[in-house]
């Protein structure tokens, strides 16, 4: 089933939430495939306080395939992702 929407600048600006209802940040650009005229990917800025925050060790954006998005409305709703969980020693500096 396809998402649609009437103009892309009304998903700019949304928050996006996953099925599960974790926060995942607000929409800030998006992919355009312009020989379809189709949306290929979201960029979503991730807070730390988001799921893609603490999977990206707070960086300041995730793009999401647009194949993820479940909804858009007064939100945006997207598959939910699981968080890898990461252990200290992967987190530790390598010294050569």
């Amino acid at each position: 089933m396809a998402i649609t929407t009437s103009n892309v600048l009304d998903v700019f600006n949304k928050d996006v939430f996953t099925t599960k209802g974790f926060y995942a940040g607000k929409v800030t650009d998006c992919e355009i495939d312009l020989a379809r005229f189709k949306i290929r990917a979201l960029v979503v800025q991730s807070s730390s306080e988001s799921i893609f925050g603490k999977i990206t060790g707070g960086k300041r954006g995730v793009i999401i395939p647009y194949t993820l998005v479940q909804a858009i409305g007064d939100i945006v709703i997207i598959k939910h992702v699981e968080t890898p969980e990461v252990s200290q020693e992967t987190e530790q500096p390598v010294e050569a």
